[in-house]
């Protein structure tokens, strides 16, 4: 389990409203946050219809040109 380090912003009832944590950490929860959710779309779409290299590209270069078109 990831360890963080905490400190917490107190109001002034000493009631706690938020916290800080040091920005390495923060970006490894990012990064796991990242991770799980790739994994569970690979997942969800484990089934779906998948497209060859070249029809990617076509459907690639079709949402760019409606883009551009409005």
């Amino acid at each position: 389990m990831l360890e963080i380090q905490k400190n917490y912003v107190l109001d002034e009832n000493q009631e706690k409203v938020a916290v800080q944590i040091p920005l390495n950490e923060f970006e490894k929860i990012e990064e796991i946050l990242e991770n799980f959710g790739l994994a569970k779309l690979m997942d969800e779409t484990a089934d779906d219809e998948r497209l060859s290299g070249e029809e990617a590209k076509n459907y690639y270069q079709s949402l760019k040109k409606t883009n551009v078109d409005g």
